[in-house]
Order: C-alpha cells, then sequence, then structure tokens
C-alpha cells in the first residue's frame, strides 16, 4: 500500500477537484435534455427584444465595425480558402432534371439545374454572347447554403416574435436574408473534432459535447468570442470518399443541443458546419433538430450547412493557426431565407 505523504494527498485533493469541475460542466450543459428543456430554453436563451422589437439581423448585431477591424488584422500572408462544396450539377446529361444524389447526401428534388443554348461550330464575324441560366434549390443536404433565422418557425412565430402570418409565396416578411445585405466580415474559429479526437472523421452519429468545444480551445490555442463565427468540422467528406454516401437525414455526427447555451454565452454570431449542425438521432426525444430550432429561432444566429472544410482545416493546421477572416456575401434577394454561399477563410 503506497504511504500517505503531503504529494500523495495533494494528487488526490487535485483529481476530486478535477472531477467535480467536470461534474459541474456537465450539470451545466446536461446530456440528458427532454422536449420541455428545449422548449424552456427557447425562452431563457431567447434574444428576442435583445436588440430592440424592430430587429431582425439577431447575432449578425454582435459583429460591430470593432470587431471587423480586428478580423480585418488576423490576415497576414493573404491566402484565401474556399469553404464552400461545388455545385452538384450532374456530370453528363441534361443539367435541368431532378438529380439523382451526390457523394454527401441523398437528393430527391433537383438541386442545382444550369441551361444554356451553346452557340454552335459556325465562327461568327461579330461579337456574340452565350447567356445561361442558374437555379437552385439550396436547401437540404447537398449545398453549402446558409439559413436566416426565417428558415424556421415554431408555434406561430420566428425570430423576434413575428407571426407565421407573414410568409407569403414571395418568402418571408420578416428575418429573411436581407440582414446580412451588406456582407459578413469577422474572426472565423475552426473546431476540428476529428483532429482532437486523433480519428480521420466522426461516427455517423457520433455527438459533440461541451466539453469536446472546450478541450478543442485548450488544444488550438484560441477562445470563442463575441461576434466570432464558429465553424465545427467532423471529417464528413473524408468519411464520404472512403464509405460512400451519409445520409444527414437518418444519421450524422454533430453538436448536442446544450452546445446552443455554451454558444450564446461565448457570444457566437455564426454557426456553420459540414454537417447541418445537429447530432441525429438528436438525442432529445420529440425534437428532430434542437441546434436548428434554438439558434434560429430563439438566438437569431443564422447557420451554415454543408461546408467543405477539408482545405480549411489543411491550412490551419499547417499553420497552426485555427482563426481567420471569414468574409460571406449573401445574395441580395428580398424574402429568401437564406441562399448558397460560397464562404472564404484568409490567413
Amino acid at each position: 500500500m503506497e504511504p500517505i505523504t503531503r504529494r500523495t494527498m495533494l494528487v488526490a485533493a487535485g483529481s476530486a477537484a478535477l472531477s467535480s469541475q467536470a461534474v459541474a460542466e456537465v450539470e451545466k450543459y446536461p446530456r440528458n435534455l427532454t422536449q420541455q428543456d428545449v422548449d424552456r430554453w427557447m425562452t431563457e436563451l431567447s434574444n428576442w427584444g435583445k436588440w430592440g422589437k424592430d430587429d431582425q439581423a439577431g447575432t449578425i448585431n454582435l459583429i460591430t465595425p470593432a470587431k471587423r477591424k480586428a478580423a480585418a488584422a488576423l490576415v497576414r500572408e493573404g491566402v484565401s480558402v474556399s469553404m464552400s462544396l461545388d455545385a452538384d450539377l450532374p456530370k453528363q446529361g441534361s443539367t435541368a432534371g431532378p438529380l439523382p444524389g451526390m457523394m454527401g447526401g441523398v437528393a430527391n428534388r433537383a438541386t442545382w439545374t444550369l441551361t444554356s443554348r451553346p452557340p454552335g461550330p459556325d465562327p461568327r464575324d461579330l461579337a456574340a454572347y452565350v447567356v445561361d441560366t442558374i437555379a437552385v434549390s439550396y436547401h437540404g443536404n447537398n449545398t453549402t447554403h446558409l439559413d436566416a433565422p426565417s428558415h424556421l418557425y415554431y408555434k406561430g412565430r420566428i425570430y423576434n416574435g413575428y407571426p407565421q402570418s407573414g410568409y407569403s409565396d414571395r418568402g418571408a416578411g420578416k428575418d429573411d436574408v436581407m440582414s446580412m445585405k451588406n456582407g459578413i466580415l469577422t474572426r472565423g474559429v475552426l473546431f476540428d473534432m476529428p483532429k482532437l479526437k486523433g480519428v480521420s472523421y466522426l461516427g455517423d452519429d457520433e455527438p459533440i459535447y461541451v466539453e469536446d468545444l472546450e478541450a478543442w480551445e485548450k488544444q488550438a490555442g484560441f477562445r470563442v468570442e463575441t461576434g466570432d463565427a464558429v465553424l465545427v468540422r467532423t471529417g464528413r467528406w473524408v468519411r464520404v470518399r472512403e464509405k460512400g454516401p451519409l445520409d444527414l437525414n437518418r444519421a450524422t455526427p454533430g453538436l448536442y443541443a446544450s452546445c446552443v447555451k455554451w454558444l450564446r454565452e461565448r457570444g457566437a454570431a455564426i454557426l456553420g458546419s459540414d454537417v447541418v449542425q445537429d447530432v441525429r438521432p438528436s438525442r432529445v426525444e420529440g425534437v428532430n433538430q434542437p441546434i436548428h430550432q434554438m439558434a434560429l429561432r430563439a438566438l437569431g444566429m443564422p447557420l451554415i450547412d454543408n461546408a467543405d472544410l477539408e482545405a480549411l482545416s489543411e491550412a490551419a493546421a499547417q499553420r497552426r493557426r485555427w482563426t481567420y477572416l471569414l468574409t460571406m456575401n449573401p445574395l441580395r434577394v428580398p424574402g429568401a431565407t437564406g441562399g448558397p454561399v460560397n464562404p472564404i477563410a484568409t490567413f
């Protein structure tokens, strides 16, 4: 039996303190949320009225001029990396018909279409133009896109209390993408969960908890600050290359619901991932996507779905720097509940 010394007593005390701290974290950000808990958090975490009764920008208000200046100062090399997938047009045949599916999801409707009239083989004496028409049904699992707060309604209301009756066949009357018409410029922070866990990609329905986010902060040497855009990598596209399509409507790695509380406390302005943020199944009985529900409707926090974070992961690891300037310019379409986007990270 090891003798009791001052050293062993200190080690034992430190272990007990660590266990108490871990227990406190789990109690603050529980792993056993119910539908009733989510409904309660919809009120307790709500940003309704925080920026006035007429606000439609939500957490974008947290990206102040000072935040933009600080984010711009992160650019040291001028190296930019896209976080977007290519448009998933069919490789052969018509681009205007329903898509059979893509490598990262199962398509049940046409996502992108592009139609054009080729000029033919005969040269012309005068300059001429080729025009094309592009259309997209961007919500879903196949396109890198932005969700504006108006993308989700619940119990007859959307963010900041606007009524469901504000929707029409022209889109959303409130909380549409136009609150971001001047573009997004802020600090982006990458949470690389496979690197944290020493794997190529997370399991198909593996949850990410607050403890994981804080462990990555410690390892990567940064802390989420007010106005940040938080991007979470699960390794989806590595998994797809190695094992084939992942149906995100059935199972996907992602954040457990209690992470919303942590993100609000830290002051995150935007949340994005290479999946759809929520772990699925959600592990909250009766709530399909609690992250989406609480972020969009209660917090007014825009979301970026289906990003491609592989090149960003490599660029960040090469520099050992997981913070960067994030820029994104949503299309100015009044009434749109979001839109396809190409977020850019610049180091």
